[in-house]
């Protein structure tokens, strides 16, 4: 097996190899697939992240539960401080404020300040000042801010403390007064913490009471349930950008490697490029991987046997033809009519030689061609036999007609296989035109056909010389013949026996000779093909 890696290029064939890359054929249109990826998984995310828009509407929810706690806290303080003695008025105030962590004003009738529960004890709260916070809690406030302005948040009133005390400072207040009802305020503290404000009329005589909270534990609660989807989105990010790369490099790096290696097998510089067959993947990839080395390997196998024929081919015409030339040349120098009919004679039989090795050549050149071209369909091989064996009788022009009958019998089993008619008819004619022209006068050329587990085979046996052992496998090479020495030269061309060991493996089969059964003279060449229905799947 070839090593599963890419061999190295010389240095003078990296300059050709990434002018092809560069080439507009190879150019990548598009996105890699890399960032394709990336952008597939990453997309996913930025869905999740469509949560932050859900967190504004939990922010909001917050506030809205806020505000009417708010209301309540104020109207049940109202009916506090209505049903109290006047004396023990500012100390139910500073009770209330105290306890439920609130700053509670009382108005009377013209806005004037009449008690503020801050002033009759201790300030249960106070307001945070951002410069001395933590460069985390300015970071979060940046955060906040993004995310109103990307959910399109209505803009919030920042709270400042009044410079004099009255109801003119609570926009609220007058609201509340004219409606004769709660009023609730939103503002936002220095450090963007939600003061929420409620004010509600206090008895019957325009006193007005305002009730502010800084609500602190809103903004954290968002805060946290923010800072819990970032870490999940943050985590989820980073595996899916790993996980994004090693997908990536699982696919992309193989066909890089496939890429690189058909570019140096079009260049064609360097013979020896071994295409990554990838044995570890059993995926598309690796199937990808072993069909294009597969088909690499087949192409330069073609290419070498078109080579190989090409310099056969010049070297079998170069033959008759030198003997061509030598004896038209000599024909001009002598006078004697007997030698100048005899070197014409000579002449005549090169020219019908190379017209033979043309045609036969032709047919040879043609044959992976018509094999591509063919359809492949059940027939039976025995009933085929016995069509070109009665067809071969019925042709006065065939000189085995008379000197070299030929015998077909029937052997058992199912002779039913898979292919093209037309070639395996012309694999049966070149397998009896070999066994006829070995079989002396008076011979008798034998086909046997019969089938058996799972194969169908075909054996045609002559009366001739045999075929030595070392040469069985030489004579399926292309323009090689071993003749007897009193047979006429250039009879033959030697192509008949290697197109029909073509045809029978593209039909996925054998073609070889063997010792006639009984050890008596002569040879037999068995022809072995896949039973229909054998091999598929």
């Amino acid at each position: 097996m070839a090593p599963d890696t890419v061999s190295p290029i010389p240095d003078p064939a990296r300059g050709p190899l990434r002018a092809a890359l560069r080439r507009r054929h190879w150019r990548v249109r598009g996105v890699s697939l890399t960032v394709r990826i990336l952008a597939v998984n990453v997309i996913a995310l930025a869905l999740l992240a469509g949560s932050f828009f859900y967190l504004d509407s939990y922010r909001k929810q917050l506030l809205t539960e806020r505000f009417k706690l708010a209301s309540a806290e104020a109207e049940i303080a109202a009916i506090a401080l209505t049903e109290a003695p006047p004396a023990k008025a500012r100390g139910v105030l500073a009770e209330i404020g105290t306890a439920q962590k609130l700053r509670l004003t009382l108005y009377d009738a013209r806005g004037g300040l009449i008690a503020d529960s801050f002033r009759l004890a201790p300030p249960p709260f106070a307001f945070t000042d951002p410069a001395k916070e933590a460069w985390y809690q300015t970071a979060a406030r940046l955060l906040d801010r993004g995310v109103d302005f990307i959910v399109g948040a209505p803009a919030v009133e920042r709270y400042r403390e009044p410079p004099e005390p009255g109801a003119a400072n609570w926009p609220e207040v007058a609201r509340a007064r004219a409606a004769r009802a709660t009023e609730v305020y939103l503002r936002y503290a220095p450090d963007r913490t939600p003061v929420i404000t409620a004010a509600t009329p206090v008895g019957n005589e325009g006193k007005m009471l305002l009730a502010l909270r800084n609500a602190r534990d809103v903004t954290q609660s968002v805060r946290d349930a923010r800072q819990s989807l970032g870490i999940i989105i943050g985590v989820a990010l980073l595996l899916s950008i790993q996980l994004s790369l090693f997908l990536a490099r699982t696919i992309v790096q193989p066909l890089r490697a496939l890429v690189r290696a058909a570019v140096r097998v079009r260049l064609g510089r360097d013979r020896a490029v071994i295409v990554p067959r990838l044995p570890e993947r059993g995926d598309e990839i690796g199937l990808l991987a072993r069909a294009f080395s597969d088909m690499t390997t087949a192409l330069r196998q073609r290419i070498d046997a078109v080579e190989s024929f090409a310099a056969d081919v010049a070297h079998e015409l170069k033959n008759p033809l030198a003997s061509l030339s030598s004896a038209l040349e000599t024909m001009e120098k002598i006078d004697d009519p007997a030698l100048r009919h005899q070197l014409a004679g000579i002449a005549a039989h090169d020219v019908q030689r190379i017209d033979r090795l043309i045609t036969e050549i032709a047919d040879a050149s043609r044959i992976d061609a018509q094999l591509s071209r063919a359809t492949f369909a059940p027939l039976d091989l025995a009933q085929l036999a016995a069509e070109v064996v009665g067809a071969r009788g019925a042709r006065p022009d065939r000189p085995d007609r008379e000197t070299c009958p030929i015998r077909l019998l029937r052997g058992g089993g199912t002779a039913l296989v898979h292919g093209d008619a037309l070639q395996l008819e012309r694999v049966l004619d070149n397998l009896l035109d070999n066994a006829v022209s070995f079989s002396p006068p008076g011979g008798t050329v034998e086909v046997v056909v019969w089938g058996s587990e799972g194969r169908v085979y075909l054996a045609v046996t002559d009366d001739g010389p045999g075929v030595p052992p070392a040469e069985r496998e030489k004579v399926f090479e292309r323009f090689h013949s071993v003749r007897p020495a009193s047979e006429a030269f250039g009879a033959h061309s030697g192509l008949g026996l290697a197109i029909a060991r073509t045809i029978v493996e593209a039909h996925e089969g054998t073609l070889s000779i063997t010792d006639r059964p009984g050890g008596e003279p002569g040879a037999q060449l068995v022809l072995e093909l896949p039973m229909d229905g054998e091999d598929e799947e």
